[in-house]
């Protein structure tokens, strides 16, 4: 059977070609990549990867299919996927689908037999940029989509990825209640929480101070999502207000920035982001190296940190000498730029979240 073509136009004109994995349509958003080895199903759900287009570095995609209860959500958040070789076959024997069924399920425009190297290397050196795929319309047709999609600076997605209602996890008489705003939560970062004896009490992104501290929980969490964070105001004056409660804190991603901003630090759009499983940081409190999960494209101000007489920079990015990680020294407040429940990736920063737990303990 013949492959429909598929074409991918970026910001810039740069033009690609593939073919299509089965479902017609035409995506358009951020145009990113993502240097992971496994894990392409945690990825494709990751609430922070809202409104991007997904660049697989990994030549081999769909290969050991889709099993449901790895799912980091359930919609596929990425608005659509391209690749290199895609498998049509689930060669796992606990798979419960394939990636194609999954993908078209979950409305999701997917090209593959794109020249993914030369992808990659274009944006590592012009940057992330917006972008189309379709399967359907022209280049010119592509170009007046292109023109109708939002720049992710200044972009707010909380909105768009945020749960509607309270709920809970774990034993209600667990040793700590954590009240967790959710900015675009993954599944096993509430996991980790769980794991470490927490009730989690999971709250809307816009919940406000007051509704968030009735249940008298003895920590807050801040979770990772998407867009740009210097969008979020009021959740900005939330933050405030958690700091402000004396009790402890912790923010991962967009909940790190959220942290920084509330402040008084700036962050910046990055050039192409960190996105993959494989990034080096240091802690320098214990001067140990660890390899993370990470996935963002904006970062906080190293010179605002620096700057800061109630912040200490506790772990630092080994690629670029980005922030990785602040604390506030008057306060029981931390945060990291990277996913320590690493799903997928290493295990290496799984003991934050004991170091949370440990805070909310001396409290």
């Amino acid at each position: 059977m013949m492959k429909k073509q598929a074409r991918i136009l970026l910001q810039d004109g740069t033009r690609f070609a593939g073919y299509a994995t089965g479902m017609d349509g035409t995506a358009s958003g951020e145009v990113c990549f993502n240097t992971g080895m496994t894990g392409y199903q945690e990825i494709f759900t990751d609430p922070s990867y809202k409104g991007q287009i997904m660049v697989t570095a990994a030549s081999h995609i769909g290969n050991y299919g889709v099993t449901l209860n790895e799912s980091e959500h359930d919609k596929v958040q990425i608005a659509g996927l391209i690749c290199r070789s895609f498998s049509d076959t689930a060669s796992r024997a606990r798979s419960d689908q394939d990636l194609a069924s999954f993908l078209a399920d979950n409305q999701t425009v997917a090209v593959s037999d794109v020249d993914t190297r030369a992808l990659v290397r274009h944006l590592r050196e012009k940057g992330s940029m917006n972008g189309v795929i379709s399967t359907e319309l022209d280049w010119e047709a592509m170009e007046v989509s292109l023109k109708g999609s939002p720049s992710m600076d200044g972009l707010e997605l909380c909105s768009q990825v945020s749960t509607q209602t309270v709920y809970t996890l774990g034993d209600e008489n667990a040793p700590y209640h954590v009240a967790a705003l959710d900015l675009g939560v993954k599944r096993n970062i509430l996991n980790c929480l769980v794991n470490e004896g927490c009730h989690v009490t999971v709250y809307p992104y816009d919940t406000d101070f007051g509704t968030l501290s009735a249940s008298q929980p003895d920590g807050y969490f801040l979770s990772n999502g998407p867009g740009d964070p210097s969008a979020s105001l009021a959740l900005i004056e939330t933050t405030k207000s958690l700091i402000a409660s004396g009790k402890p804190v912790f923010g991962i991603c967009l909940g790190h920035q959220m942290i920084a901003l509330a402040n008084g630090l700036s962050t910046f759009k990055m050039h192409h982001g960190h996105r993959g499983i494989n990034h080096p940081v240091k802690n320098l409190l214990t001067g140990k190296g660890e390899i993370t999960s990470q996935n963002h494209g904006f970062a906080v101000n190293m010179d605002d940190v620096m700057a800061h007489d109630e912040l200490e920079l506790t772990h630092k990015h080994l690629n670029d000498g980005t922030v990785a990680g602040i604390r506030m020294t008057k306060a029981p407040v931390f945060s990291v730029q990277y996913h320590p429940e690493a799903s997928p990736g290493p295990h290496d920063s799984r003991y934050l979240f004991k170091q949370f737990t440990d805070n909310m303990s001396k409290k």
